[in-house]
């Protein structure tokens, strides 16, 4: 029953939410270790598809829920209250729609499912630009903005970017008003940090980080796929991912990862 019931409910839903909860406590994924975070992403949003499919009963088939939540109940993992102190919590956040108000929704879901008020950090990929258009400190101004208005309330400590050159990353630094702390460098591009960068962000106290996600971590027609695989027979060409966050628990005196998952959302386009 439970993939019928599952593509029932995305028939009538107009939106997905999914999180994985924590992958520390996924069996099956500790015996394996994806070749890389594209793979990883696709892993995931595929199993927690099945699990959660696998779960719906006959009794949910009628219901129609405008936004579905797809978990894996056994991997949700709130952080303790008290341990809050001793834990560094950051995300990552991948826009694949460009709507600078996904960036609330990521953030308010994130705090939600970890229990807390606040995240540490958020870096903020680039979300994709047109072919033939390069990215400007225009189109990355109303995504800047609403981080900024994130931290002003007090959801997020500190926030950066991830592969700004030199010259981009002087120019959002210079017009912001919260100032980037980090900024990621991808080093499948280059192999040695470029001088210029390097200097600017010593000279500004801008942290440079090191990452090697791929440009488009879940492009629509991959998540399109994943989906398909998942739940047999779905309109998986309706469905489209609008933000992927991807969030790590680090126990700050001994360094380790005490919790990672993903969260993403995907709303549907029926024609």
């Amino acid at each position: 029953m439970g993939t019928e019931g599952a593509r029932a409910l995305l028939e009538r839903a107009g939106s997905l939410t999914l999180q994985t909860g924590n992958l520390l406590n996924w069996g099956c994924l500790r015996k394996k270790c994806p070749a890389t975070p594209g793979e990883e992403v696709r892993d995931c949003i595929q199993k927690t598809l099945t699990e959660w499919s696998s779960k719906i009963g006959q009794d949910q088939n009628q219901e129609t829920l405008e936004v579905l939540e797809c978990t894996v109940a056994q991997a949700i993992e709130k952080i303790n209250p008290e341990e809050r102190d001793e834990l560094k919590v950051s995300a990552k956040l991948f826009i694949v729609g460009s709507n600078s108000s996904s960036i609330r929704d990521a953030v308010d879901l994130a705090c939600s499912a970890l229990g807390v008020a606040q995240l540490d950090s958020v870096i903020v990929a680039p979300p994709p630009v047109e072919d033939g258009t390069n990215l400007s400190l225009e189109y990355l101004q109303p995504y800047w903005k609403e981080l900024e208005n994130l931290v002003q309330n007090k959801k997020i400590v500190a926030i950066g970017t991830s592969d700004l050159d030199k010259t981009l990353l002087e120019q959002l630094y210079l017009w912001a008003q919260v100032k980037p702390s980090s900024n990621q460098v991808n080093l499948a591009s280059c192999c040695v940090m470029p001088p210029d960068l390097t200097a600017f962000a010593k000279e500004c106290d801008i942290q440079l980080l090191t990452h090697n996600d791929p440009k488009e971590l879940l492009c629509e027609a991959s998540f399109q796929e994943v989906l398909q695989e998942s739940i047999q027979n779905v309109k998986a060409n309706e469905w489209i991912p609008l933000w992927l966050l991807r969030y790590s628990v680090i126990v700050k005196s001994r360094g380790i990862i005490k919790s990672k998952g993903y969260i993403m959302q995907a709303k549907r386009n029926a024609s």
